[in-house]
């Protein structure tokens, strides 16, 4: 009996796996103007909405605090003051509902650099060999009536992620 439990419970992960989201993973956000690195993101899902934390920051201090953010947001999904969080650990991309694979809308993205909050929708880009050399992740923040901006991020591995300085 304790055999075919946990070679249940061995198949539901393994399935669970198998079927990810293609927006879940690590990523490095890449600025849209230098083209270079920013920081290094996990993506995940929780509760069936979309979320995502920087784990490291490209060329500022680790310790980095979110100062320039208000005391707090609508909807954002952790207590306390926002504008005394680090920027390292939680989560500045939230509440991003599926709108079919690797396609996320709905949500919200915080800027720590300004403290801005837009709203937010995410698009798995595929490597096609022409346009997405590799797969890529469309990050868009707008403020309204679709007036916005996209960033594209590199797909990347964990150590990647979390080594950016």
């Amino acid at each position: 009996m304790k055999r075919t439990i946990a070679l249940c419970m061995g198949m539901a992960l393994a399935a669970g796996l198998c079927f990810a989201d293609p927006a879940e993973g690590f990523w490095i956000s890449v600025d849209d103007k230098t083209g270079q690195d920013t920081a290094g993101w996990e993506i995940y899902q929780q509760g069936g909405k979309l979320y995502g934390k920087v784990l490291s920051l490209a060329g500022l201090p680790q310790d980095l605090s979110a100062f320039k953010c208000k005391e707090s947001y609508r909807d954002f999904p952790l207590p306390g003051k926002v504008n005394r969080m680090p920027i390292i650990g939680p989560p500045w991309l939230f509440g991003l509902s599926p709108d079919g694979p690797g396609q996320w809308i709905d949500g919200h993205v915080i800027d720590t650099r300004t403290g801005a909050i837009y709203r937010c929708k995410i698009t798995y880009r595929a490597a096609d060999g022409k346009r997405f050399k590799a797969d890529t992740l469309e990050m868009r923040g707008e403020i309204g009536l679709g007036i916005g901006r996209s960033q594209f991020w590199r797909k990347s591995d964990a150590a990647e992620a979390a080594g950016l300085r």
